[in-house]
């Protein structure tokens, strides 16, 4: 079992690209070297496995062949990509209007002001973990009360990056408290993007294999998991990175200036924009219509003209569209990954081998998924992947339905965060990085990897036990 599981190519397709990561390789070229590698090995793992001998020449086609399949799956799977970069190219064109609408500016001059040069250290602690308290809250608000996901980070972060260097603060904080808002609230609470997760692919897959799961169960299930990202995003705050880290002021006041001048109208806009776009994401279920009602509001109001609107997209799609290109090349990976046999393969590695030991079974259940997590970087599309054997495998052993649901919403949501592929890791750093001082790899990625995804792996195996 253990020889299969590492010589399984998405295991060796994941480590790969985390390797290459840390290295500080481009993370579109990681994954692409992450890919092909994946995709080579499991073409030559199923050749040896069918104990072929082949003459060189043939050897030679077969390889070209496999070059040629590997390719092919890969591009196949950046289109599937395409509908998810035009969103964020789109959500970087609702990022600059709302930018110039002062809202931002208007909301770090409140809190500067807060901040006088005779403010006490009690008085700045205090105001520092209150704002720490609201960015929680905001980020948690954006999957569930206000649905607009990352949409919000490369519009407020930069205008509070002076605020965190008044604070001392350390960044890699708030990258894991931006990641738990992310995170969390889809995990635990059914309502906006935690519908979806909990209620439609979660329970959806469930019923699918066999397992019949009220609506009012989810919350009950989750809990337990939902406490250990907490206990993860505490000792990122109060012990981890609580000692001050300064960062070089004047790259700051660069992308965050305070002479900004608000004017109300604009300000006016700005939340009309919002609101509407909401309204639009909620009733039509579209990124991009939302984005672009916010932008016509700018529009209409004649605080952009209909010529400003191509530099509005430009820069759009400069702030956002990195993130999009990863997230295309995320699809290829995961495509090339599906092609190879692996991800089916690591799932029945897990039923294979493991007796009716409770614990080593709900533990590699819950390891596999962080791998296919890690490795495609989205917890909504790990489920459907490996519900079709989990259930079963847990019926067998006589695992409760709580106990099922809760280790197939765990196994999903491992890896979300801590992969470089990840929107909830590739946001935070759209914000944080606004002036160049915040590393992908090792400001976001592995801060939120140790944080979240340890206790959820300890805390979920506790829920698969008890439940």
């Amino acid at each position: 079992m253990w020889l299969d599981l590492l010589t399984n190519p998405v295991v060796i397709a994941v480590v790969i690209l985390l390797v290459l990561a840390m290295c500080r390789l481009n993370v579109v070229f990681s994954i692409i070297i992450a890919a092909l590698t994946g995709g080579l090995w499991g073409g030559l793992k199923m050749y040896f496995a069918n104990g072929g001998s082949r003459s060189l020449a043939a050897i030679g086609h077969e390889s070209v062949a496999l070059v040629q399949s590997t390719l092919g799956a890969f591009s196949k799977g950046l289109g599937n990509g395409a509908g998810i970069a035009f969103d964020y190219a789109m959500l970087g064109a609702f990022s600059i209007v709302i930018s110039r609408s002062g809202l931002t500016e208007l909301l770090a001059k409140s809190l500067m002001k807060m901040l006088n040069k005779d403010a006490g250290r009690k008085h700045i602690t205090i105001c520092k973990y209150a704002l720490l308290f609201i960015l929680t809250l905001i980020a948690m608000s954006s999957q569930n009360l206000i649905p607009v996901h990352i949409a919000f980070i490369p519009i407020l972060i930069p205008s509070l990056l002076q605020i965190f260097n008044r604070f001392q603060l350390d960044r890699r904080a708030v990258a894991c408290i931006l990641t738990f808002g992310l995170i969390t609230p889809y995990m635990f609470l059914p309502f906006g993007f935690g519908y979806i997760y909990l209620n439609k692919i979660l329970i959806g897959n469930l019923a699918d294999n066999g397992l019949a799961i009220a609506p009012e169960m989810v919350m009950k299930a989750m809990a337990i998991p939902a406490a250990g990202m907490l206990f993860g995003l505490l000792t990122a705050i109060f012990f981890t990175y609580r000692k001050p880290r300064l960062y070089d002021q004047s790259k700051i006041e660069a992308v965050s200036p305070t002479d900004v001048e608000i004017q109300p109208r604009k300000v006016i806009a700005g939340v009309a924009a919002i609101l509407i776009g909401f309204a639009a994401q909620m009733f039509l279920k579209s990124l991009f219509v939302a984005s672009l009602a916010a932008v016509l509001v700018f529009v209409i109001a004649r605080i952009i003209s209909l010529r400003d609107t191509q530099d509005v997209f430009v820069q759009g799609v400069y702030l956002m569209g990195g993130i999009g290109i990863v997230m295309i090349a995320a699809q290829g990976f995961a495509e090339v990954m599906k092609a190879t046999g692996g991800v089916d393969e690591l799932v029945d590695i897990t039923a294979r081998g493991l007796g009716n030991n409770r614990g080593v079974a709900v533990f590699m259940m819950l390891f596999i998924g962080l791998l296919i997590t890690m490795g495609i970087g989205s917890s909504f599309s790990t489920v459907p992947l490996i519900a079709a054997i989990y259930v079963p495998l847990c019926m067998k052993m006589g695992i409760s339905p709580l106990a099922t649901l809760s280790i197939v919403g765990v196994a999903g949501a491992l890896g979300d965060a801590g992969s470089p592929v990840s929107e909830s890791v590739l946001g935070p750093t759209a914000g944080l990085n606004a002036d160049g001082q915040h590393d992908h790899i090792y400001d976001s990625a592995l801060p939120t990897f140790i944080h979240f995804n340890i206790p959820l792996l300890i805390f979920g195996w506790i829920a698969g036990m008890i439940l």
